[in-house]
């Protein structure tokens, strides 16, 4: 008896737990968001307000979302993020709605709509992309 049931827990604890941390808003939400043409209030109706904000005003709105795997006994590892940047300017108009993720440790755009093609904050999303596994997930909870 003893022997069975631990023949049934031994798969239960090796099998991989996902959990999503953040949030990043779908594409059907941000088709919402129209470049040039939508505003900040609009914005936050359509796609909700960021966690992040650019340090400068007026600039740029950042939703930061990942998926870590848990399996067994062994520690918490990353295998997902994405950044969405939605950028402002000076009327507080949409100017740019940018996807960003990761392939191979290297930040890669997998989205952008821009009005013009002076991309700003790249090297913000490069520094929020590069903590991956610098940030534990038990990190949150404390």
């Amino acid at each position: 008896m003893v022997l069975a049931l631990a023949a049934l827990a031994f798969p239960a604890a090796c099998s991989a737990v996902y959990r999503n941390h953040g949030y990043v808003p779908t594409d059907e939400d941000l088709a919402k968001v129209v470049v040039g043409k939508t505003t900040r209030e609009q914005a936050a109706a359509a796609v909700g307000r960021p966690s992040a904000e650019g340090l400068l005003q007026g600039s740029a709105w950042y939703y930061v979302g990942s998926r870590w795997k848990h399996l067994g006994p062994f520690a918490p590892k990353e295998i997902e993020r994405q950044v969405v940047a939605i950028s402002f300017n000076a009327r507080g108009v949409v100017s740019n709605v940018e996807r960003f993720g990761l392939e191979k440790g290297e930040v890669v755009t997998l989205s952008r709509r821009v009005t013009d093609s002076n991309i700003k904050g790249v090297s913000f999303i490069r520094q929020m992309m590069g903590n991956i596994g610098n940030v534990l997930p038990g990190q949150f909870f404390n």
